[in-house]
């Protein structure tokens, strides 16, 4: 029996992607001994200051990525930052390479490689004056960006790294109450299983929401009603699914207009705006948002699964501070 060919190499498709700002910290050291610590910390190897050529040849690593490793994407860094600590206890001299720029691919290969960089110049000039040295603990420490946010290794952040870097996540929703609503014939006869619902129900209990769901037809009366509803009972956001097309039960903008106290269309715009990057179809949605009563946030969303997960990706970073300003809290 033929054992099947591998399939090729290939580069990650990130063609239908939305560009986000993207940022990335990698971290290692370099243990050099007393001796060529001592002589790598004053400033005095033979071939001249470690330290000032690590920065430059870590900005210049970072910049080479995707020569050096075939899959990756070539990039234009918005930014590149190589910051070197001494850490006399260990003899060690710990290196830090931040990357960012806006992109719809993550920046954590340029990181490794602008710290791998800094560290072999380190190591290269510092190896005169003492052959046994050792690279140790690279690993990339945050990133940021894309759909998934903030991801911490393992290892974690320590107080040092957390207050010079402040990797962000999203701002949280810690017990707010939220009611996701799909809006769906089909799926509210038990036609098929509601499939966007739960994928805004993920992101929201992710952020900390006390989330509780409904399943409706489509149609103006059932939506506004859940809505004067939800906003009676103090729910502080409604996250609708479905309904925002063109076609004939495709009312949930006018359902929300019946029950509107103030519109608030900048979402809906934004929403439109940044899901282009991955289909012009965007354009045809009519995605909005408003306040219902005094305090309840409204956002309507399309109806299909991948649809509300770009669109909880663009709108989440966006909501916490929404509902400081709709209860007049104190906001960043």
């Amino acid at each position: 029996m033929d054992t099947p060919a591998p399939e090729g190499f290939h580069m990650a498709d990130v063609r239908r992607k939305r560009p986000t700002p993207r940022r990335a910290v990698a971290v290692g050291e370099l243990h050099a001994g007393p001796v060529g610590f001592a002589a790598l910390r004053d400033r005095r190897l033979p071939k001249g200051d470690a330290l000032a050529m690590a920065e430059v040849a870590g900005i210049q690593g970072a910049k080479q990525a995707s020569m050096l490793m075939p899959l990756c994407h070539p990039l234009n860094l918005e930014y590149v930052d190589i910051r070197c600590v001494l850490v006399p206890e260990r003899h060690a001299v710990r290196v830090y390479c931040e990357v960012g720029l806006e992109a719809r691919t993550g920046v954590e290969m340029e990181a490794l490689a602008g710290l791998n960089a800094a560290l072999l110049t380190l190591y290269d000039l510092t190896k005169p004056v003492e052959p046994a040295l050792a690279l140790a603990g690279m690993r990339l420490l945050f990133k940021e960006g894309g759909k998934k946010g903030l991801w911490l290794h393992p290892e974690g952040l320590d107080d040092a790294e957390r207050a010079h870097y402040r990797p962000r996540a999203a701002p949280r929703l810690d017990g707010v109450p939220v009611l996701v609503v799909t809006l769906s014939d089909r799926a509210s006869a038990g036609a098929y299983d509601d499939l966007s619902g739960p994928a805004a129900v993920r992101v929201l209990e992710g952020l900390g929401a006390s989330v509780r769901q409904a399943l409706l037809p489509d149609g103006i009366e059932p939506l506004a009603t859940t809505l004067a509803t939800a906003a009676a009972e103090g729910v502080r956001l409604v996250l609708c699914t479905g309904g925002t097309g063109l076609g004939p039960r495709d009312l949930a903008p006018e359902a929300l207009a019946r029950v509107a106290s103030r519109r608030v269309p900048g979402l809906g715009d934004l929403f439109r705006a940044a899901s282009s990057a991955h289909t012009p179809l965007a354009w045809l949605s009519r995605a909005d948002a408003a306040l219902v009563g005094e305090s309840t946030l409204v956002i309507l969303l399309p109806g299909s699964p991948k649809a509300v997960t770009q669109g909880m990706a663009i709108l989440a970073p966006l909501l916490a501070h929404a509902l400081a300003m709709v209860a007049g809290e104190a906001h960043p």
